[in-house]
Order: structure tokens, then sequence, then C-alpha cells
């Protein structure tokens, strides 16, 4: 006896959905390192509730945390730029955020593609 995997249609959309949110979040973060990801984050804040007991919703919080995360970071490092002791590890600091958020985004779309679940 053979057994058929069936997906909701509301699911789907909400993958789909979160799908190109992950694009819309790669975008913005290349083209304006991480400053029009803001625009982004609202929409994941308003579709996370929608996703409520899917794995989609571990991935709208991902992102978000992903977001605020990179933001710590990126603020610490342009505290650090103040002073002239810490420039050298200001730019350590954002290179290694940049990397973080790009490895954030790859990861989690893979992840989406692959039907899994963040770990969250």
């Amino acid at each position: 006896m053979s057994q058929e995997l069936v997906y909701e249609r509301g699911a789907e959309d909400a993958k789909q959905f979160a799908r190109i949110l992950y694009i819309a979040h790669a975008a913005t973060f290349f083209f304006s390192l991480g400053l029009l990801n803001v625009i982004v984050l609202i929409v994941n804040y308003i579709r996370r509730p929608e996703t409520a007991g899917t794995m989609v919703y571990s991935h709208h919080t991902w992102m978000i945390r992903s977001f605020w995360w990179y933001v710590v970071w990126m603020i610490a490092a342009g505290f650090l730029f103040i002073t002239l002791i810490g420039i050298p590890l200001a730019w350590v600091i954002w290179v290694g955020a940049w990397l973080w958020m790009a490895y954030r985004i790859i990861r989690g779309f893979l992840d989406l593609n692959n039907n899994r679940a963040m770990p969250v």
C-alpha cells in the first residue's frame, strides 16, 4: 500500500510567500546592506500569525530574529567605529555580521525548500 503526501493549499501558499520573502530579504540585503530589510521585516510580522502551527512559522521567526541580531551587531560595530582604536574591530564585526546574515538567508531558503522547520 503506498501513501501519498498531500499538501494543504494554504500551507503551500504560505511556503511560496515565505520563499518570496527570503528572496526579498536577500535582494534588499545585497543592494542596501540591510537598510531596506525593514520593509520586508514588516511583512514578516504581518504574515507570521497566519502560519501558526506550520513549519513556515519558524521561517518567519528565523527571518525576524536574523534581522534584529544583524541590527544589533551593526550598531555595536558603529559604536566601535567612533573610536579610533576600535575601527579595525568594527570592520571585522561588520564583515562578520554581513557573512552571518547571508548565511542565515541562504540556509533558511534551502531549509524551506527541503520542508524543514528552522531551529528557533
